[in-house]
């Protein structure tokens, strides 16, 4: 992921001269060296303890891109020293871990946010145009499917409830932003089926109870071979005027109802509109454009951590009520 992130900042023209960077950390030094190769980081300082990089360096900004057990520790190290931190998802490994961050963050004066590049997607942003246009009417229902079987090895297969917390996240975290809506409470089944690869929770059926009387469902499994959905999921609107539908990938269909007579009247088919902003389309590329600004003009970013850490809540609540068999409150998490 660190390489994905370098070529997204060498790709943002938008904010083109306003990073330097100034060192690499990892805990295998030689991984950080191939990486400075292949991108040219020549006058970098490399190293293995980020403590004594930051101060070697005097860096003012990180881009966490650890493995989810590392992150309190690497953000926490960061905010001490001064600098601002844009980190992988998930935001924590717990929700009071994320608390603990948040406070830190509050505390330092520093801005935290989390990549949720999915957000920063011409689809999503799209949806979200719908939605606030009222093009379907009052958005009642959600519905994501997400049915991919990639085999990563590394330390996904070694974790639990890989789907919620390492992928769902995504999904999660956009349907909160397209609906506008905030989450009350979820009540979820957990597997880890047959033929599985992971050690736990490579699928998931989550239903969450919206404010405004809404409801967002998703289905998902991280080990369905054959023909399998986008890696952003396939979604169905549901509004009080009609549906609209994108296969997460290139195709959208917005339907209202007709005026044909009958038990059904019949379709009308819309046009979508575009995304607002192009500049707000390019993944990662608009997620680290949107966090540098923040730094810059002392701006809020979109995916600030006091608003991600609901998105963190959806997570948790999921994982426990997989545990308990019980629908979990997640109404006041995150707030």
């Amino acid at each position: 992921m660190a390489r994905g992130w370098l070529k997204a900042l060498r790709s943002a023209t938008e904010i083109e001269g306003e990073v330097e960077l100034v060192g690499l950390v990892d805990l295998d030094r030689s991984t950080a060296e191939a990486l400075a190769a292949e991108f040219g980081l020549t006058d970098v300082v490399i190293g293995t303890d980020l403590g004594a990089v930051l101060s070697e360096t005097g860096a003012d900004m990180l881009f966490d891109v650890v493995v989810p057990a590392a992150r309190a520790r690497v953000v926490s190290t960061a905010l001490n020293h001064g600098c601002h931190v844009l980190s992988e998802k998930p935001l924590a490994t717990s929700l009071e871990e994320g608390a603990m961050l948040l406070r830190l963050a509050a505390d330092t004066g520093r801005v935290h946010a989390v990549v949720q590049n999915r957000r920063f997607i011409a689809g999503i942003r799209r949806l979200r145009r719908a939605i606030e246009e009222g093009l379907i009417g009052e958005l009642t229902g959600l519905h994501c499917d997400f049915f991919i079987g990639p085999h990563f090895g590394g330390f996904r297969e070694a974790m639990d409830n890989v789907l919620l917390l390492d992928m769902a996240i995504h999904t999660f975290d956009a349907a909160r932003f397209v609906s506008g809506k905030q989450p009350l409470s979820v009540y979820c089944v957990e597997t880890n089926p047959s033929g599985s690869w992971y050690a736990h929770g490579a699928a998931a059926n989550a239903i969450f109870r919206l404010s405004g009387d809404a409801v967002f469902t998703y289905r998902g499994s991280w080990c369905a071979e054959g023909r399998r959905t986008s890696w952003e999921s396939a979604w169905r609107l549901v509004g009080s005027k009609g549906m609209l539908t994108w296969d997460g990938e290139d195709t959208f269909d917005v339907t209202v109802a007709g005026s044909e007579p009958g038990l059904l009247r019949g379709v009308e088919t819309l046009a979508l509109p575009e995304a607002p902003f192009e500049e707000e389309t390019h993944g990662h590329r608009s997620v680290l454009a949107d966090f540098i600004r923040a730094v810059r003009d002392g701006t809020t970013p979109e995916t600030v951590s006091t608003d991600n850490i609901k998105s963190l809540a959806m997570v948790f609540g999921a994982i426990e009520s997989a545990r308990t068999g019980l629908a979990i409150d997640i109404s006041s998490q995150g707030n």
